[in-house]
This record gives C-alpha cells, structure tokens and sequence, in this order.
C-alpha cells in the first residue's frame, strides 16, 4: 500500500490524496484487507470489570472437545488504524453470497492456522457499551459463531478456553469505498460533502479531526475471520464461549454471552490447563 508518512504537511497529503484517488481506491480494491497495522492512539481498550461473571467452580479443560465460541469480527462507525470506517450495511450482499467461511488465525490462510470452518456469520445492530466500550450509540457488529475441536487446533482452543483472546479481525475485499477530506477548499469539495455525510457518526472522532481524512467503506466482501493479539480495530471482542458436550447441552463460561470475555477467567479462579 502507498507510505502517507512522508507528506509533512495536510496540504501537500490532501492533494496527494485527491489527484491520486481512483489509484488509491483501486489499490485498495485490489489489495486484502487484514489487520497488519495498529495505531494505539486509534482506540483505547476498555477493560471493565463488570462485563464478565465468573462461574462457581473451574471446568476440567482437559475432557472437553468442542467449544462454541460468539465472536465479534468487525464493528462500524469507528476509524480504524488502516484510515477505515465502515458503514452500516457493508456486508449485506457479501454475506449472502460467502456460505464457506472460515475463522483463522492471524489471517493465515493455511492448514495449519484453520480455528474453525464450521461458522455461522451475520450482522446485528448492538450498543457500544455491550462490548465493553463507553461510545454512545450503536454499532453494526459482524459476529461469528464458530464451533473449535480441539483436534483441529489445539493451541487456539486453549487460547480461547483461558479467555486469552480479546481481539479479531476481518479479512475483506473493498467494493464501494468514497474518499472524505476535511477542508473547505472547493478543489476538495466532493470529498467534504463525504466527510459532511460521515464524520458524524464516527464515534472517535478526535481522531479523525487529527487525521483530517479517511475511507468510508459502503460494501466490502468478508473473506475470514482471524483471532489477533491487537486489531486494526479493537472493538471486536470475544462475546462468549462454551463447552459442547456430547449430549449436545452447554455450559458457559461467561453467563452474560453479549458481554465480552476481556482477561483470563482460569487464571483469576485457579485453574490450570
């Protein structure tokens, strides 16, 4: 992807950025989505301990075989550290087509790195604040419902019963993407009817006022889902995740399963695996 660092000033990057934009948006529309970039100053993340619940007693890891595991792969409306944000409705035709999805980790596409082929995808509108972040509002969540044997990758199962995965990712393909620039310039004047139109639904918006541009991203094909250490976007939780016993019944590990699983449950009750 093109290096914006160089530009020193945000003259000289928005008109980088508005004589070069159908390169740029074809770029981008060529090149995979992953999250290969973080910025901490983005998005700040929200450990709140009245998210989660602790059961009464430590589980036995070692005889379970299957998890069941909710997922938060994507959220809306929030500048992320690739200069995204994505709008409400993005995966609406994507989700339609793509039945074969796969939840990875760290974006690679290998045997080896394989959580789970066997996920349910779909989108629902849910506040920020039932994922643990103080924004006000709502959110379009991309959420994935993934079932992990053990069999099939042990370490990420384990991963995920200690509650050690706090973050995941999308990897995606733009569609419609529109450039938005802050400045009154009329030589910019279609971008900031862009930012006019999306800035206030940004909900990190000293961050986007500091940038003074970004991508909104109005459709977009999901490819996966990873598990990461840190996403470009931060707001994308585990929400829950469960035990599958043989006779098919369940037991949680978190008992609010729309709340997400923000430190390791087995470390602060005393189990080991």
């Amino acid at each position: 992807m093109t290096d914006l660092s160089k530009y020193t000033t945000k003259e000289e990057l928005f008109n980088f950025l508005h004589s070069n934009k159908d390169v740029l948006m074809s770029e981008k529309k060529f090149d995979l989505k992953r999250s290969d970039a973080v910025n901490n100053d983005v998005l700040y993340y929200a450990d709140n301990n009245n998210v989660y619940k602790e059961v009464s007693k430590p589980m036995d890891l070692l005889s379970k075989t299957t998890l069941k595991v909710q997922s938060v792969i994507n959220t809306t409306n929030i500048l992320d550290s690739h200069g995204d944000v994505h709008i409400n409705g993005l995966w609406n035709k994507s989700l339609k087509e793509q039945k074969n999805l796969y939840l990875l980790r760290e974006h690679k596409m290998s045997f080896d790195n394989i959580i789970s082929d066997n996920v349910a995808a779909s989108t629902k509108i849910i506040k920020w604040s039932d994922i643990g972040f103080d924004y006000k509002g709502e959110t379009e969540a991309l959420i994935f419902i993934s079932e992990i044997d053990r069999e099939r990758n042990e370490f990420m199962f384990k991963q995920y019963a200690k509650g050690w995965v706090r973050n995941h990712s999308v990897g995606m393909r733009y569609v419609r993407l529109f450039l938005a620039i802050n400045s009154e310039d009329q030589e910019y004047k279609e971008e900031k009817e862009v930012w006019d139109k999306y800035y206030p639904i940004i909900v990190n918006k000293e961050t986007a006022m500091d940038q003074g541009y970004f991508w909104a991203v109005t459709e977009a094909k999901v490819v996966e889902g990873s598990a990461v250490p840190i996403g470009a976007n931060q707001a994308t939780p585990t929400q829950s995740v469960k035990f599958i016993e043989p006779s098919s019944d369940t037991q949680d590990i978190i008992s609010e399963p729309d709340k997400p699983l923000v430190k390791s449950l087995f470390e602060r009750i005393g189990s080991k695996i």
